[in-house]
């Protein structure tokens, strides 16, 4: 009877050991599961949202560059415009000059 009940004993209890480490092993690796999913996972998110980031401040420079050389052109378009102008107000007075210098010849 005592053999049984040592057998028993040792049974249950190698038993009751395995299942407990089992358990281990088997929350042990739920956490390395997680642990992997959270740095895969939230690091891609960080990166993503990083990389948003990181395109939306080169995209905002972007759009401020092309801003300013839009600027730019059009401050040389108008600059060009008036130039043009003052050059043909400058060659009109030039012409009148011209024929009243010719008129003052015909008068002498």
């Amino acid at each position: 009877m005592t053999r049984y009940a040592t057998v028993l004993i040792f049974s249950f209890l190698s038993f009751t050991s395995q299942l407990a480490h089992a358990d281990v092993v088997d929350d042990a690796l739920g956490n390395i599961q997680r642990a992997i999913n959270d740095a895969y996972n939230g690091n891609d998110s960080s990166r993503d949202d990083e990389d948003d980031r990181r395109y939306d401040d080169d995209r905002r420079h972007r759009d401020e560059d092309r801003r300013r050389y839009e600027d730019r052109q059009r401050q040389l378009k108008d600059r060009r415009r008036q130039l043009d102008e003052r050059q043909r107000q400058l060659d009109e007075d030039r012409r009148q000059l011209e024929d009243d210098a010719r008129r003052l010849e015909q008068e002498y």
